[in-house]
């Protein structure tokens, strides 16, 4: 299971990321029709005669609406700004997400008993923070982006990662950073710390800025960019009495049925999607479609042909379990130019992973996990799997 949990640790505080999680609600489901009194005990509709067949078909469709959907008909309407001014934030001086007008922190429950609609703009929010971590990467890191895949055409699906000028030029020192797994993107450790606490909690800037000022060219990957959504296109069925040779009579029943069956279509549709949100469909972006995928592409068309003779990677989460593949799938070339690697809270698991015996030894000689605990930073962890060594992060994470 991906884990999109951050540690921020040293000099800063800790914290965690539950970046989206929900909680799903079951369906409610209409059992009026054949239940026995002892299901409904207590229930009005338990002393109501039987009904009339109108009703049954009435709870036909009442049973296949959710009530989450239900709910959705008294939602304020899913219209959110696109820039931080227009939701009367701004970062300040020291990096916290902070009101325009009252200086409060973000505030998640907006609208009171609207939790769908609070998720929504949070999501939003959480959008136009992507986009403003990527413009500091750009602005204050002066790092380049760098679009993949490195042949692909106007037309199709593209990625892209961040590089420092010298990050193939460098002959000494390059740092390769790869977050974990959700809404993260490139540049980011955790949305939620970003919103919640600062940008140097949640983002990956002090480690790019850090590295930078030491000599070390840098890769920023992008494991989560997988694909693009774009609409799905509505599908126009040709109704089948426009080519028949049946009667005209029979045909303007059908018709007259069809029509019925469109208004029915139509009034459940009002309750299922009130808010018209628009159907989506993911478009894969080749040779990147998963964060393993993509570490590898990075990895053939950058890293591999970087002039630095020594690489170092710092992965967090689900980027461990991606240097891991990368491991088994390019271990010679790994070796070769890998130093170290840095791993926080990683999810990897070198049984499930299938990782050989030489991979093992290598990655006890060359990495160090650093976990959520509570004893002091650097003190030895014990761990059931026979890879690299887990040393405390000195804070805890709550998963």
């Amino acid at each position: 299971m991906r884990n999109d949990v951050s540690v921020s640790c040293g000099p800063r505080k800790c914290g965690s990321n539950l970046v989206g999680a929900r909680i799903p609600r079951g369906k409610v489901i209409t059992t009026a029709r054949g239940s026995s009194s002892g299901e409904l005990e207590g229930h009005a509709s338990s002393r109501l005669p039987p009904q009339p067949c109108s009703w049954g078909q009435s709870s036909d469709l009442l049973s296949r609406i959710d009530l989450d959907e239900l709910m959705k008909k008294d939602e304020p309407p899913l219209d959110f700004p696109d820039t931080l001014e227009g939701f009367e934030y701004a970062f300040n001086e020291k990096g916290q997400l902070r009101h325009i007008k009252t200086g409060e922190p973000f505030v998640f429950n907006y609208r009171e008993d609207l939790h769908r609609w609070n998720q929504k703009r949070y999501e939003a929010l959480g959008e136009i923070i992507t986009k403003y971590v990527y413009e500091l990467l750009e602005k204050d890191c002066n790092l380049k982006k760098i679009s993949i895949p490195v042949d692909a055409t106007e037309s199709e699906p593209k990625s892209f990662i961040f590089m420092s000028e010298d990050a193939l030029t460098n002959p000494q020192k390059l740092m390769v950073l790869i977050h974990g797994s959700g809404v993260v993107r490139a540049g980011q450790w955790a949305r939620r710390l970003i919103i919640n606490e600062d940008l140097d909690s949640g983002t990956q800037i002090p480690f790019i800025k850090r590295a930078m000022d030491e000599g070390y060219g840098v890769i920023v990957l992008n494991p989560n960019e997988n694909y693009i959504e774009v609409e799905k296109p509505k599908i126009h069925v040709q109704s089948s009495s426009d080519s028949s040779d049946e009667p005209a009579e029979k045909r303007e029943r059908k018709d007259k049925v069809s029509k019925e069956t469109k208004k029915r279509r139509d009034f459940y549709e009002k309750y299922r999607n009130p808010q018209r949100e628009k159907e989506m469909m993911q478009l894969y972006i080749r040779e990147n479609g998963s964060p393993e995928e993509h570490a590898i592409y990075v990895w053939d068309h950058f890293i591999a042909q970087s002039a630095a003779e020594n690489v170092f990677f710092v992965a967090h989460s689900y980027g461990g379990l991606a240097f891991v593949e990368l491991m088994i799938q390019r271990e010679a070339d790994v070796k070769s130019k890998v130093t170290a690697v840095a791993l926080t809270d990683s999810v990897h698991n070198v049984w499930h992973q299938e990782a050989g015996k030489t991979i093992r030894e290598w990655m006890r000689e060359n990495c160090c996990n650093w976990v959520s605990s509570s004893e002091p930073l650097d003190t030895s962890v014990e761990s059931m799997l026979p890879d690299c060594p887990r040393v405390s992060a000195a804070c805890s994470t709550e998963m």
